[in-house]
């Protein structure tokens, strides 16, 4: 009898846990770039080798953004001060504004008021700026003002000449190395369909080769760079890593990219070497906005 209660015993915890398991409902997975499942740590342990680390977002996924906040906060162990945060989310003539918001000079609201910041900022993007303020962390506004790469749509590249030398700080050097054989930039003007010219590309490479100057910039004073930008800007090591390249050809880059898909179990083919490592979310993923 005692045989048979054991057999019975062992064969409820098998069927617990067989619904538990059909019941689990993984947030993410993570891949490597060729299609392997990789857990958190084995990301984190490869990532923390790089000097510089583009962490790819789809700008509305909470999954991406918490993720984020972990990666800074694991970095933060090891790095201490030698981690800078970079975001293409805060331009760069703000960053005189954000210094003196991580210094404590200015109030949340002063803040509010004074920066440019995205619609989203207080859900997704200030747990990392309000990090950095708590641990004394430098956050580089990396972007181009947006006036500018507006400038670059309507007129041209050549119109940034123009600028007084003032403006020409939160710009990358010009003239702007430029390569219309890459992926990412011919896309653009397929997706266009031909609308906005060269004009349409150029706008978005004066963004990402500016993001890369101020991460290149961040380098020469610390020893590793977290940035964090939409995936589009660092696929393939495209955009800001292919800009990063032609400053420092010596850097190392590690890369994240986040891609939404029905299933999560299996990374899709279109999603393989995308980036060092592809997070992987469902794509009835709630959204930040």
């Amino acid at each position: 009898m005692n045989k048979i209660a054991m057999l019975l015993l062992l064969l409820s915890v098998l069927s617990a846990s067989t619904k538990l398991s059909a019941m689990d409902k993984p947030a993410y997975t993570i891949f490597n770039s060729e299609g392997k499942e990789v857990d958190y740590d084995q990301m984190v342990r490869s990532l923390s080798k790089n000097q510089v680390i583009l962490f790819g977002e789809l700008h509305n996924n909470p999954i991406a953004h918490w993720l984020q906040l972990e990666l800074t906060m694991k970095l933060y162990e090891g790095k201490k001060q030698d981690l800078v945060l970079a975001a293409e989310m805060f331009e760069a003539d703000d960053q005189l504004i954000i210094n003196e918001y991580l210094k404590g000079i200015m109030t949340d609201k002063t803040f509010n008021d004074e920066a440019k910041l995205w619609p989203n900022y207080a859900t997704d993007y200030k747990p990392l700026m309000d990090f950095a303020k708590n641990n004394g962390l430098a956050f580089i506004c990396a972007n181009i003002p947006r006036r500018y790469a507006n400038l670059v749509y309507k007129s041209g590249i050549a119109t940034l000449d123009s600028l007084d030398s003032e403006a020409k700080k939160y710009i990358a050097p010009l003239p702007m190395p430029y390569d219309t054989s890459l992926a990412c930039y011919k896309e653009i003007v397929a997706n266009a369909g031909g609308h906005g010219g060269e004009n349409l590309p150029k706008s978005q490479a004066i963004k990402d080769a500016t993001m890369a100057w101020f991460i290149y910039k961040a380098l020469a004073a610390t020893k590793q760079v977290l940035h964090f930008n939409g995936s589009y800007h660092s696929d393939h090591e495209e955009g800001i890593a292919w800009y990063l390249k032609q400053y420092l050809p010596t850097v190392t880059i590690g890369s994240i990219s986040t891609k939404e898909q029905a299933d999560i179990e299996k990374l899709a083919d279109e999603n393989k070497g995308m980036a060092d490592f592809i997070i992987v979310v469902p794509e009835n993923m709630t959204k930040t906005y």
